[in-house]
């Protein structure tokens, strides 16, 4: 199986994208790059946990973080949030 992942990006328009690897179009769009990055967790969580990656401004990975499954009920102590 692969590992699940979404990416948040600069939009070139202004905001941020949400978006799977190899998709065409944007999972969600957002003004701020901390809504783009929750919505991009919510979307993990939901669907059995994976891997957030976040861009900067220029396009480089600059973090990630990895998600739980949303019913995991022995989440990891992760100290990031």
């Amino acid at each position: 199986m692969k590992r699940q992942e979404r990416h948040v990006v600069p939009n070139p328009d202004g905001g941020w994208d949400v978006r799977a690897p190899g998709a065409r179009k944007a999972s969600s769009h957002h003004d701020r790059q901390s809504e783009a990055e929750a919505r991009a967790k919510d979307i993990l969580a939901n669907g059995g946990g994976g891997e957030a990656v976040i861009h900067g401004r220029d396009g480089r990975i600059r973090d990630s973080d990895t998600v739980s499954p949303g019913n995991d009920p022995f989440p990891p102590r992760d100290s990031k949030h």
